[in-house]
């Protein structure tokens, strides 16, 4: 029966208040968390489902056995038994060149001999011409035919037709590739693409003992449980002993500029709508006390009628659950709705059709959203079933109290953990998460601090009438003065993150790949041509160069104790053991790397500079001695710097450099990086003027990476706006928490002889002040949280000015000012009959 009251009594005040308005912002501040989270969530769930079904295509296969010999016969035999489809791929560097009538060009390229039934999963596409449409096919280069990209084609001055020569072979171009689905990300994959069919391979005569080329096995099949078993047989064997130079690729090894662009985005997005939640969490519980503060009467009266307390708690957790469940499903539908928009602003990140997404969003929308209400919305409701009956002839007693730390406290450890979980990053989530809560217990304390301040400075007997009457009103009601700078700090906090990330975060990201950042880089100058090659550069405009020596070396002892590639277990370090090295040396440490260990010292002997991902993959550390084989010369030197190298910076980079003017002993080349000049034909005289350098072209690549960059911040500054949104909702709230005392306030003042421009000038006084106090102390907290996610969570120098304090102050009291003005004015606008009656009840 009890049961059945509270429903019915929860219906009823429920059609009540939604018709007064009670619950508005109740409901905007919920709709808004659960539509900035969901449209994230749904957004990632199908961009995730799409690289899973996409990473076949970009891999050419299910799975895909790389190796630097030709593929063990047990790894087809092992396909064969399994019943899966298999195709092989050579790809290694050569140059092609135009035949002399031609012009007789040449350029490095990234040559690919394809077998018929090349790929197994994804489809190449081709151009009849290098300006036509490229369509998919099927097919591959009959022989006698190379299909290469259109940039080869104008750095030899070639057309569709012309013949092609490749080592001992001259072929005939018959397409042009438009995309290639498994091409990868190395070094190699920069170069302009010829494709040829292997049966054209011998006649090349390019494959030699020490050519150096990569052969790809890749298997597919219709059972996935097939080639999960090939995968993990595959993986088995390439650790070990008996195997070398073998590794099985997934989609981080094929593809990892590609994850790392989709998970820094995805980072971007959760980030700004954590900020989002966090500050709706901040609105419902200001709203929520707010909206129980309104209805102390009518559940004094309903004790009054013989309602008991659990009747009116249950009604009005019935309500609020009702109000959950509509806020939550709305803003489920919305953030469906929106992450459309991301889709269309991210979805040149993947190259086909995202499936649809999973129900999983959906149910954490409404988990979030239900969440967000019962763990601040409810608690100082479910103190009105608390009132007594008593209030209905005194007003002075059921005011309400502090929620209770336990319920406060699992309501806010449910909903932090439930941030951490949308974060989908431990350091991103805690430094949020973590920061936000640490900032209103440093907002109450200072704002409690200001208070008391505040009434021993202003001088009531010098100091203007409006400003004492202000600093009366402020110390009159301290906790709600705190309450209200509080949260106006934290709405504040979370603007301000917002506009210093945008600003600064995201240019430094923007620097790592900036509009003059080098497009070239040339390998291969000899010394002796150096002078030379640099003042053709200058000639031709090039301002900025990276121009370093650079000689081979393998790495065969650490300590004095040799190293082999089976005295480590991780298949990266074995690899980098079992490969020479890209070594260079330089006086002056390189601007754009970073020291973080030891000490780089100019002209300081048998010493190095290792890169800290290197040293943390073998094991190396400060003052370990290593020695090198440079062309059977041996090279012995104690590691005394460890540097931080951006490797998508397109810059120039080295694992381990030499911090000296010059190693006379070493058989160095030359290489640099730099911006072309616009100019038609400049790399074919480069390469005609020094035939024997290697050209690579990264204009492509670069802008690609732009345009991606370019994709992400337009994504982050969409959703910006429903941080925005929220924080307008939370100063909203925090302004017009205490609208009835100051109408109470007001009533009095009025009936005593004060004029209405009086109190205006009291209220704009108030609303500064605390305006002031919120936007100094958010910008503070502000730069230390971007400081904390800059170097914690994205990996970015952080730059903020000295000024944002000042600034932050400033746009809080504008902020404060234009919220009371909406939040207010209908205070100040009452007439004075009807502002005492209220003021009586």
């Amino acid at each position: 029966m009890a049961f059945h009251s509270a429903w019915s009594l929860g219906w009823r005040t429920l059609w009540r208040d939604l018709r007064g308005g009670e619950l508005r912002l109740l409901i905007v501040a919920v709709t808004l968390a659960v539509a900035a989270l969901t449209a994230v969530g749904f957004f990632a769930d199908r961009l995730q489902r799409g690289l899973e079904r996409d990473a076949r295509q970009l891999l050419g296969g299910d799975a895909v056995v790389v190796s630097d010999q030709p593929t063990p016969a047990a790894f087809e035999q092992q396909a064969r038994s399994l019943g899966l489809r298999s195709v092989t791929t050579l790809v290694f560097p050569s140059m092609a060149r135009a035949p002399d009538a031609k012009g007789g060009a040449s350029r490095l390229v990234a040559l690919k001999a394809v077998p018929t039934g090349y790929p197994l999963r994804g489809h190449l596409q081709v151009a009849q011409d290098a300006e036509g449409p490229g369509r998919a096919t099927s097919e591959v280069p009959q022989r006698g035919e190379a299909w290469v990209d259109a940039a080869l084609l104008e750095s030899l001055g070639l057309v569709v037709g012309d013949p092609l020569l490749l080592g001992d072979a001259q072929l005939r171009i018959s397409r042009v590739i438009t995309l290639e689905p498994d091409r990868g990300a190395g070094f190699l994959s920069f170069a302009p693409r010829a494709m040829i069919h292997v049966d054209d391979l011998p006649a090349t005569r390019l494959v030699q003992p020490a050519s150096r080329i990569t052969w790809r096995f890749a298997v597919a099949g219709e059972d996935p449980r097939a080639v999960a078993r090939f995968s993990q047989w595959a993986q088995a064997q390439a650790q070990g002993p008996e195997v070398r130079g073998v590794r099985v690729e997934s989609l981080e090894g094929g593809r990892p500029e590609m994850r790392q662009t989709l998970d820094r985005a995805e980072k971007f997005l959760n980030l700004v709508a954590l900020l989002a939640a966090l500050l709706s969490a901040v609105a419902v519980a200001l709203a929520a006390r707010g909206f129980a503060s309104r209805h102390l009467d009518d559940c004094a009266m309903l004790r009054v009628l013989g309602q008991s307390q659990r009747t009116i708690a249950g009604s009005y957790a019935f309500e609020f659950t009702l109000v959950g469940l509509f806020a939550s499903g709305l803003g489920v539908a919305l953030g469906f709705a929106v992450h459309f928009v991301f889709v269309a602003l991210l979805g040149g990140l993947v190259e086909s059709r995202l499936p649809a997404p999973g129900v999983w969003p959906v149910l954490f929308g409404l988990g979030m959203g239900l969440t967000l209400l019962f763990a601040f919305g409810l608690p100082p409701v479910l103190q009105l079933a608390q009132v007594p009956a008593l209030r209905v002839i005194r007003r002075d007693v059921g005011n309400l109290k502090p929620a209770s730390l336990l319920v406060l406290g699992i309501g806010v450890a449910g909903f932090a953990a439930l941030l951490l979980a949308a974060s989908s990053d431990v350091k991103l989530g805690g430094i949020a998460v973590g920061g936000f809560a640490g900032a209103v217990l440093v907002f109450a304390g200072l704002s409690w601090l200001a208070v008391q301040l505040l009434r021993r400075v202003v001088n009531e007997a010098t100091a203007p009438r409006w400003l004492v009457l202000a600093t009366r009103q402020i110390g009159a009601r301290p906790a709600y003065a705190v309450v209200q700078s509080s949260a106006l700090a934290v709405g504040l906090l979370a603007l301000v993150l917002l506009v210093l990330l945008r600003t600064d975060l995201i240019a430094s990201w923007r620097q790592a790949t900036p509009a003059d950042a080098p497009n070239r880089f040339v390998i291969n100058v000899m010394p002796e041509q150096s002078e030379a090659f640099l003042a053709r550069l200058r000639g031709a405009g090039v301002q900025r160069l990276d121009w370093y020596p650079m000689f081979r070396g393998r790495l065969v002892a650490v300590n004095g104790r040799a190293v082999a590639p089976d005295d480590f277990t991780d298949d990266r370090a074995r690899r980098l053991v079992d490969r020479e090295f890209n070594l260079s040396f330089a006086v002056q440490q390189p601007d754009h790397n970073q020291v973080v260990a030891g000490k780089w010292v100019p002209e300081e002997k048998d010493a190095i500079s290792v890169e800290e991902g290197l040293a943390t993959t073998l094991g190396l550390r400060l003052g370990d001695t290593l020695r090198f084989d440079v062309a059977g010369t041996t090279s012995e030197a104690r590691i005394t710097s460890l540097r931080k190298v951006d490797w998508g910076s397109m810059r120039a980079n080295f694992f381990v450099m030499y911090p000296v003017s010059a190693l006379p002993d070493m058989p160095v080349t030359y290489m640099g990086a730099f911006r072309a000049p616009e100019r038609k034909g400049f790399d074919n005289a480069l390469v005609r003027e020094f035939p024997n350098i290697t050209d690579v072209d990264m204009t492509a690549t670069l802008n690609q990476v732009q345009g991606v960059v370019d994709q992400v911040i337009r994504a982050v500054e969409f959703l910006f706006g429903f941080t925005l949104a929220a924080g307008v909702v939370v100063l909203f709230a925090a302004v017009t928490a205490t609208r009835e005392e100051r109408a109470r306030e007001f009533a009095i003042m009025r009936a005593v002889g004060a004029r209405s421009s009086l109190l205006r000038q009291v209220q704009r006084a108030e609303l500064v002040g605390i305006g002031l106090l919120a936007g100094f102390l958010a910008s503070v907290v502000a730069s230390v949280v971007g400081w904390a996610l800059a170097k914690y969570a994205f990996d970015f120098a952080w730059t903020a000015s000295p000024f944002v304090p000042l600034v932050g102050a400033v746009a809080g009291a504008v902020l404060a000012l234009a919220a009371g003005w909406w939040g207010l004015r209908e205070v100040l606008g009452r007439p004075v009959v009807e502002t005492l009656r209220r003021a009586a009840e």
